[in-house]
C-alpha cells in the first residue's frame, strides 16, 4: 500500500511562484514514476508533469514547459513541482500520482496506481 500527500498549494498573484510537494509512504521504491495532474472547475483532468524515481527522464505538458520544473528527493521520498510565472489558467486542484510499472507512459492518467488527495492552486489576475 502506498500513500501520497500533496502540499504547497495556495493563493498567488499572476506571475508568482509556488512549490508543490508530493510525499510518498508505504511500499514505494526507486523504479516508480510520479506524475502531477490538475483539474480545473468544469474541465477534465490533464497531465502536467512526471518524473521517475531513478534516472533523468522528465515530462511536461506543452502548457507548462519553461515555467514548471519537476524534481525529486529520493531520500525523502518526495517529488516537487516548482511552478513559476503562474497564470490564472493554472488555477486547479493539483494531484500527484504514482505508477509502479517500469514501462508505463507517465503522461497517461490511467496508467497510475495511487493518487493523492490534491492541493488547491489559485492564481489571481
Amino acid at each position: 500500500q502506498v500513500q501520497l500527500v500533496e502540499s504547497g498549494g495556495g493563493l498567488v498573484q499572476a506571475g508568482g511562484s509556488l512549490r508543490l510537494s508530493c510525499a510518498a509512504s508505504g511500499r514505494s521504491f526507486n523504479l516508480y514514476g510520479v506524475g502531477w495532474f490538475r483539474q480545473a472547475p468544469g474541465k477534465e483532468r490533464e497531465f502536467v508533469s512526471a518524473i521517475r524515481w531513478s534516472g533523468s527522464s522528465t515530462y511536461y505538458a506543452d502548457s507548462v514547459k519553461g515555467r514548471f520544473t519537476i524534481s525529486r528527493d529520493n531520500a525523502k521520498n518526495t517529488v516537487y513541482l516548482q511552478m513559476n510565472s503562474l497564470k490564472p489558467e493554472d488555477t486547479a486542484v493539483y494531484r500527484c500520482a504514482m505508477d509502479r510499472s517500469l514501462y508505463s507512459n507517465l503522461t497517461l492518467d490511467y496508467n497510475y496506481d495511487y493518487w493523492g488527495q490534491g492541493t488547491q492552486v489559485t492564481v489571481s489576475s
